[in-house]
């Protein structure tokens, strides 16, 4: 079965994720949503900017509110970061 993901495109942030999806299903403003994972506003926005990579204790944490797993919020990271690692300039 081939992939429907295109391999020259960078794959999708983590915090985008969170910016286009999950933050407008859940009706939750940046503040709000720090504040029930136990992010600090600024690395949340951080996150939600791809400026800063999804850590293990952020990813159990969001995990633990939207009823997800880490390990699903871990491999988009790792996904992104394997990405990127392929397609520094040396």
């Amino acid at each position: 079965m081939k992939s429907l993901r295109d391999p020259r495109r960078r794959p999708t942030h983590p915090g985008a994720i969170l910016r286009e999806d999950v933050l407008p299903a859940l009706e939750m403003t940046q503040g709000e949503f720090a504040q029930r994972i136990g992010l600090s506003e600024a690395d949340l926005s951080d996150l939600l900017q791809e400026k800063r990579a999804l850590s293990i204790d952020s990813a159990r944490s969001i995990a633990l509110f939207l009823k997800t797993t880490s390990e699903s919020w871990l491999h988009m990271q790792q996904a992104v970061d394997a990405w990127d690692e392929m397609h520094s300039i040396a």
